[in-house]
């Protein structure tokens, strides 16, 4: 889906991004553990292949929203996202990285995270 967002947009989304990318990092960090702990033991207390391919798929279902509501998901570990969108007529990413409690960073499409600056 290409979309364009705007600030307004993208913030009232932030919620939701919010509330989805918590359980998202629940789902990451038990499969990362029990994807190690089958690879250096064989057992694992969170369970074995069935369980890993059964997070793996909530994992892919957790990425689907962001995806199908026109969010790049740009990032996993840390979960890193744009939303795509127009500041003072130049194509640019309004840019969330897991940990930060709002939208407040976007960037050029053209230079990408490196020229990542504050939204004015």
């Amino acid at each position: 889906m290409d979309r364009t967002f705007d600030l307004d947009e993208a913030d009232a989304l932030m919620p939701e991004v919010l509330a989805r990318t918590a359980v998202l990092v629940d789902l990451r960090a038990d499969l990362a553990e029990l994807t190690h702990d089958l690879r250096a033991t064989g057992h694992s207390r969170l369970g074995g292949v069935a369980e890993a391919k059964g997070l793996e798929a909530r994992l892919s279902e957790s990425f689907g929203w962001f995806t199908e509501t026109g969010i790049e998901v740009k990032g996993i570990a840390p979960f890193l996202i744009d939303f795509p969108s127009v500041l003072d007529g130049e194509s640019v990413r309004l840019c969330w990285l897991e940990g930060e409690s709002s939208l407040a960073w976007y960037h050029l499409t053209t230079l990408g995270f490196p020229g990542r600056r504050r939204i004015p």
